[in-house]
């Protein structure tokens, strides 16, 4: 190995590294620090409560894509309006299908983490 190529691995190794972590965890750091937000707050802001509320979405994201995830919070948060402005987002099939296997991914999570 020639010394170019082990100063470019080391040059390219952080770079690397975060691609492949990037392509790993495939949800946006936003998303991730808004659920490890919303966990702590409803488990207590502790140290332990941040580590569980992390190995949560962590599993969450293990299981459904990022879009399934995306969709799944946008039809709870929209099914929350009252009357008719939130019935769709509340009992069609996509909102429910996706609110379930968002379901499913946290209680498993919960089995996992807590």
């Amino acid at each position: 190995m020639s010394s170019r190529t082990i100063y470019l691995a080391l040059a390219l190794g952080p770079f690397m590294y975060a691609a492949a972590a990037s392509a790993a965890g495939s949800y946006p750091t936003v998303a991730v620090v808004d659920y490890v937000y919303g966990c702590m707050k409803a488990n207590g802001e502790t140290r332990a409560a941040l580590e569980k509320c992390s190995c949560s979405i962590d599993v969450v994201s293990s299981i459904v894509p990022y879009g399934r995830y995306e969709a799944a919070e946008t039809f709870k948060s929209l099914g929350l309006l009252t009357g008719e402005k939130g019935v769709l987002f509340r009992q069609s099939a996509p909102a429910k299908s996706a609110i379930v296997e968002l379901g499913r991914a946290q209680a498993e999570a919960d089995v996992r983490c807590f």
